[in-house]
């Protein structure tokens, strides 16, 4: 637990997130495409445009998640647990509005489960 904790508030104090503003922007209407080939591709793009260590970071990080993933019958983190733990320390919109936090949370969980479900295509 300390390890995580102290992980995730690393995350959290960086001035921009890990996963940029820009992507947060452009990877929520991508969320709401009904191909996932669409979807996917998008997600490809955002990640790809990331800052190199950005980059590097989150695709080491979400190589040790899936780790973690393996051993959910044991620790009971799943990958949609994990993205609830860890999406709103890896991204966040620029401008926080009141009425919408509840549904930025939403967002910030789902892109991170889905950059972890659809890794291996997009680290390709």
């Amino acid at each position: 637990y300390t390890l995580t904790g102290a992980l995730k508030l690393f995350f959290r104090e960086l001035k921009e997130p890990l996963l940029t503003f820009a992507l947060f922007d452009k990877a929520v209407p991508a969320l709401l495409k009904d191909s996932n080939a669409e979807r996917l591709k998008i997600f490809k793009e955002c990640i790809n445009a990331l800052p190199k260590n950005n980059y590097e970071t989150f695709k080491f990080l979400c190589s040790h998640l899936l780790k973690v993933v393996e051993l959910s019958k044991e620790n009971r983190m799943e990958v949609q647990n994990i993205a609830i733990v860890f999406g709103p320390t890896l991204i966040w919109p620029k401008h926080e509005n009141n009425h919408c936090i509840a549904t930025n949370m939403v967002y910030q969980s789902r892109i991170v489960e889905y950059c972890l479900l659809e890794s291996k295509a997009i680290f390709k």
